[in-house]
Order: C-alpha cells, then structure tokens, then sequence
C-alpha cells in the first residue's frame, strides 16, 4: 500500500468495477476509483463499533495534499469519539436563523409560547413580533446558520437597527402600513426578542450552545413616566363631552381607561360577561399577566351601566363590511379603537399624551390619596405571585372597593373641572 500522490493519483486507471488505493502515510485515507474514471478522495474511520466512510471530493477540484489535510481532520475528530457521518447530517439539516424564527412564530400563533408571566402570547403581541422578525431580524442575519449565529453577528445587527438601516414603510392591512424608523429603542426590543427566540429553540433541541445574544450591547432607556396634569385633564375631558356624538365608542373607551387605569386593550377587549356589576370589579379572562380581577368604582359602574349595548358578546364591537355590499356586521370581534383614541388626544392639545399615560395618572393619583404600593398594584392588576392572590382572592375586599371608587371618583372630578355630573361622556342608552 504505497503512500498516495499525485503520481499514484494520475496512473490509476478505471477498471470494470470501482476500487480504492490507499494511503500508507496517513490510514484511512484514500482514493475511491470509478468505472467512468471518475476519482474521488474518501476518509474511512472507525467510530465506537462503527466504520464510517465519507466522502472529501473529487480529484481536480481537490489536490492530494488538501485532500490529506481534510481526512487528517477528521481522522483527529474520529479518534475524540465525534461521528463524521453525524456531524455532516446534522450541518445539512442545520436551520437558518430565519427557520428558527418561523418555528417560533408558528409556535407563538398556537399558543404554545409563554410570557414571564406563563401565559400564552396575547395576539397583539404575537403580530409586533411578526412584524419586528420580517422587518429587521431576517433581513440581516436570516440567512445566518442558528448554529453559527455570533454575538458579533448579533451586535452588528442591533448597530444596523440603531442606524435605521431597516427603516422603510411596510404594507400592513388592505389600507395600513407600518412605518419602520429603527432606532436604539427598536434595537433593544429586536434582541431581547432574538434573545427569546434562541432560547426557545434552544429547550426544543432547535439550537444549542450559548445565547448569542447574551453580552449584546443595547441603548437603555428611562421608563416613560408622562402623566397627564390636573390642567390637561380638564382640557381632555371638555375634548371628550365634544367629541361625545362623532366618536362615541373611543370617547366612552377612554373615559372608562381614566376611571380604572385600565390598558387600551383592556379596555376596547373588554366583555359584558366580564363585568361583575355585583361584585363592583371586572374579571378579565386574559391581560399581559393572564386572569385578573380589577376593582372598579361606583362611577364606573354608573358608566358601564349606561352604555348602549351593540353585542351581546363585546362593550366596544368591531364593526366589518360584510359583504360587497358594504353591509355592516356588528360585533364580529372587539373594536380597536386605537387611532380615534389618539385623535382624541391631539384635538385635546394632548399630542404627546397617550391612553397609557392616563393609567400612569391613575396610579398618581391612587397614590395622592395614600394608597399602598400593594393597593396601587391591586388596581391596576399588576402580577400577584402569591398563592393566596392567585389561587384564593374571588373578589377585592372592601377596602379595594373603596380605593377604587375613591381614585376615580377624583379622575372623574379632574376630568370634569367642576365635580360636575359623571355621565357626560359615551354613548348614549
């Protein structure tokens, strides 16, 4: 068995049926020969029990000595016990950084992937990841192997998005779009979600190794703590009593987020069967942090009572053309509402004032009348990890009760200016 060369190589003749010749200088190596006269360097080596031959390539594209080096690697991953045959596989079926973000979309639209707090992904949520995946992780780095993601290739991507290289306007709905600016913001939410992606992957066997995230440079921001002032309260609610008849489900939305320190989604999700009018509270089914019970005061009860109602199924009802007719069909699902309550802002003055803002107030203004942390959090359905708060409490205590009815009783007095009566605003029964 003589040691190969590209002599030996050059006078290896086809044969009737195919053969190999092997080296001497370096065991397992060799040249597998074809009828066709086809000649194609091969490594052969011995793994557990298991021979494993693998192919290197064809002579001409590969001289002998590149040929030699490659088995010599494998020869040395061979004898620490890896399985060439394996390895080779598994880098063929090796998902992109793309694919894996698929596998977790999919998986988040099914409900199988959870929050911190352990429960499923609203929709809502599940569509801003969507649109963050295909408008700035895939078209960076979705061609990338997962496996051989780096935090380099990760850092550079968040410095992309800080720089608004993925900016763009994005076709959304039949008549929506998405404008995407980028920004260090953006950039810090496309990680932490990449972050989550990965580590997701990573407990289904999808990826394995360290977060390549882990270690990422992100801008960090203060929290936003906008509250709305007693004086910019009245202005909103004299825009409410205005807009009252034009845009009756968002003025009666938004009055109701100011009395309760209700979410937006909250508020425009909310169902009659939610309301415990008995009970002065709202049984949510589903919030950021999964059931919760909201204490409610004597004014909202009064407003919820006197709303007209359009479904029997939803407070606020989407409104759908249901045909080319142009037939409406009402309460095929909740209204969203987001738009007509930010109009409501701006004709107020309020441009940089959103429904967001007016639960923070709330939340000032609980805390105004010297109300707990532990209360504050109680009304404002911040998560309860103990067993008692999750398991155990059907309804909010007396005292609750009276924090809420006490808290929106002056929401409702600073919206009014005047301590004026409380139905004013919304629609009409």
């Amino acid at each position: 068995m003589p040691n190969l060369t590209k002599r030996i190589v050059d006078a290896s003749a086809p044969a009737e049926r195919e053969y190999f010749v092997w080296c001497s200088g370096t065991p397992g190596f060799g040249l597998r020969v074809h009828p066709t006269g086809k000649k194609v360097f091969v490594v052969q080596v011995r793994v557990g029990r298991q021979t494993r031959r693998m192919r290197i390539g064809p002579f001409g594209p590969f001289t002998v000595d590149q040929a030699r080096t490659q088995a010599q690697e494998v020869i040395r991953k061979a004898s620490l016990g890896t399985d060439p045959q394996r390895e080779k596989r598994e880098a063929r079926a090796a998902i992109t950084v793309g694919e894996l973000c698929d596998a977790y979309m999919e998986a988040a639209r099914a409900g199988l992937v959870l929050t911190r707090f352990r429960v499923q992904k609203r929709a809502s949520t599940v569509a801003i990841d969507e649109g963050r995946v295909s408008r700035h992780i895939k078209p960076l780095i979705g061609s990338t192997l997962a496996q051989d993601l780096t935090r380099a290739d990760v850092q550079r991507m968040v410095d992309q998005v800080t720089q608004g290289k993925t900016r763009g306007i994005h076709k959304t709905k039949r008549y929506g779009k998405a404008v995407v600016k980028g920004g260090g913001g953006t950039a810090a939410r496309v990680a932490s979600l990449l972050g989550g992606i990965y580590s997701w992957g990573e407990k289904r066997g999808l990826v394995s190794g360290l977060n390549p995230v882990r270690g990422v440079e992100t801008a960090r921001y203060a929290p936003r703590d906008r509250v709305c002032s007693t004086s910019e309260l009245r202005a909103l609610g004299k825009g409410l009593e205005e807009n009252a008849a034009e845009l009756p489900d968002a003025v009666a939305a938004l009055h109701l987020i100011a009395l309760t320190g209700l979410r937006r989604e909250e508020a425009v999700g909310l169902r009659w069967s939610e309301v415990d009018i008995a009970g002065h509270c709202l049984r949510l089914s589903a919030t950021k942090t999964g059931k919760s019970v909201r204490p409610v005061g004597s004014v909202v009860v009064t407003l919820l009572q006197g709303l007209k109602r359009t479904s029997d199924v939803w407070i606020f009802p989407n409104e759908t053309a249901a045909d080319a007719t142009r037939k409406v069909q009402v309460g095929a699902g909740s209204a969203d509402l987001k738009k007509k309550i930010a109009s409501l802002f701006n004709l107020a003055g309020l441009n940089d004032a959103r429904s967001h803002d007016l639960r923070r107030t709330f939340a000032s203004a609980a805390a105004d009348e010297g109300y707990s942390d532990a209360t504050i959090a109680a009304l404002l359905g911040h998560s309860q990890r103990n067993i008692t708060a999750r398991h155990y409490i059907r309804r909010p205590d007396e005292a609750l009760i009276a924090a809420a009815d006490r808290t929106s009783r002056r929401s409702q007095s600073d919206l009014d200016g005047d301590s004026a009566e409380i139905l004013r605003f919304g629609r009409a029964p």
